[in-house]
């Protein structure tokens, strides 16, 4: 069984789906973020500004911003709630209408008689969104409340503004145990880009699509034909038998995880193939693959039941 990011007829297209700008608390207008991420050679991006109240309930145009070559998805990060600790949810929603319709958000403090997070992640999937839970350990979601959110679609793994500015960058607890527990989940690396550290380039999709249009990489996350990555390149990912095939940009580590203690872990010099044997992983339900590079770099593939 091929991952079905590898088996789709298409290339692979590279992106960013969280980053903000000034019209919420980013440092650079709309068109700049557009440009650099155009300039480092992304495909696509999408433009996710903080909707509440006191920004305007932005969802950004970021049409105008598309190029040969370069094209955008329209989104926002959703707040709403409270989380288990008293703060409000962070939903990434990407591919929303313009004409979203705002909750009862006016600033980040709890209000008497908003959406729940739930409720609003339900909402903008209804919309046309694919969704995700943002920044689980940066945001101290605890398992109940990612339990909640029945409606999204992924978890954020990787961000790499929480990575650098706090050093709280993980997901990955929250979705294995929702993987474990049934969830069909997939992970997305991101960077919440502000401009305003170096919060940016360091966590990226990589989407298997026909063609570079907000249609086709809309379809093609909620499919979850992609993978991502901080830097190496995954080529091919087959299960077969009782071992699981990977091929990649030269790495130094090839790891598969399942559930509970489940993992394997095979080690060498500048690999461009790996056989991961699978008995350590016994009954689990579902398997994913991290490959790590002499830097340290990570690459993710999506998970994939057995």
């Amino acid at each position: 069984m091929r991952l079905s990011a590898f088996s789709t007829p298409g290339r692979f297209w590279r992106g960013n789906l969280h980053t903000h700008s000034n019209l919420s608390d980013g440092a650079l207008p709309p068109e700049e973020v557009c440009r650099r991420y155009r300039a480092e050679g992304y495909d696509f991006m999408a433009l996710t500004d903080h909707f509440v109240g006191c920004f305007g309930y932005p969802v950004a145009d970021t049409v105008p911003f598309r190029a040969e070559g370069f094209t955008t998805l329209i989104g926002a990060e959703l707040h709403s709630g409270p989380m288990s600790n008293g703060e409000l949810w962070h939903i990434l929603a990407v591919g929303l209408p313009p004409d979203f319709a705002p909750g009862n958000a006016p600033d980040f403090r709890v209000q008497p008689g908003m959406e729940t997070g739930p409720e609003i992640a339900a909402r903008a999937v209804a919309a046309g969104a694919f969704v995700a839970i943002a920044h689980p350990q940066w945001s101290g979601l605890t398992l109940a409340d990612a339990r909640s959110l029945t409606a999204a679609h992924a978890v954020e793994v990787y961000n790499h503004g929480c990575a650098m500015g706090c050093d709280r960058p993980d997901g990955f607890a929250i979705a294995d145990l929702l993987l474990t527990e049934g969830r069909d989940l997939s992970l997305i690396a991101t960077d919440d880009a502000h401009f305003s550290e170096p919060d940016h380039f360091g966590g990226w999709v990589m989407v298997k699509a026909t063609e570079n249009t907000p249609e086709a990489l809309l379809a093609a996350l909620k499919s979850g034909q992609f993978y991502s990555s901080q830097g190496p390149e995954l080529r091919d990912v087959v299960v077969e038998g009782n071992r699981v095939i990977v091929e990649s940009s030269a790495v130094v580590s090839v790891i598969v995880q399942g559930a509970g203690t489940g993992a394997k872990a095979v080690h060498g010099q500048s690999m461009t193939r790996a056989e991961v044997p699978l008995e350590r992983l016994g009954a689990s339900p579902w398997l994913r693959v991290t490959v790590i590079d002499a830097a340290g770099r990570r690459a993710w593939s999506n998970p994939v039941r057995r």
